[in-house]
């Protein structure tokens, strides 16, 4: 009796913990313009992730090859840390390293996206002195 309580109780706590999880990143892909239930779908939520980082669609492909995989995941997460405006530090230690700490900053912090791809709107013309 004892021992089902006590399953109970930590899969009562493993639910609560993966539903913190899952709305963060829900949170973090609508923040991004991204359709939020797109995290439940593999390989669709990586693609996400890389529209998310201004990235071509065809870099999932990347994902399928071994070390290289390593190499784009980096990649992409260091972009998508900018583009919530987080420093390089953090993309390293709180996406890359600690995600469970660093999507949750993301999703439920006052991160805002902005595109990568976005071209920044050019200067005014100087106007000329008479």
């Amino acid at each position: 009796m004892i021992a089902l309580l006590f399953g109970l109780i930590l899969a009562a706590i493993w639910l609560g913990v993966a539903l913190f999880f899952i709305i963060a990143a829900w949170k973090v892909f609508t923040k991004a313009g991204q359709p939020g239930w797109g995290i439940f779908i593999p390989f669709y939520n990586v693609y996400l992730w890389i529209k998310i980082a201004g990235k071509p669609g065809w870099w999932l492909v990347l994902y399928c090859i071994p070390l290289v995989n390593i190499v784009v995941s980096i990649m992409v997460t260091l972009v998508v840390g900018k583009a919530f405006g987080k420093s390089t530090a953090f993309s390293v230690f709180l996406l890359i390293i600690f995600g469970f700490i660093g999507i949750p900053i993301l999703g439920y912090g006052s991160a805002v996206y902005t595109s990568p791809t976005a071209t920044p709107a050019p200067a005014p013309a100087p106007t000329p002195v008479a």
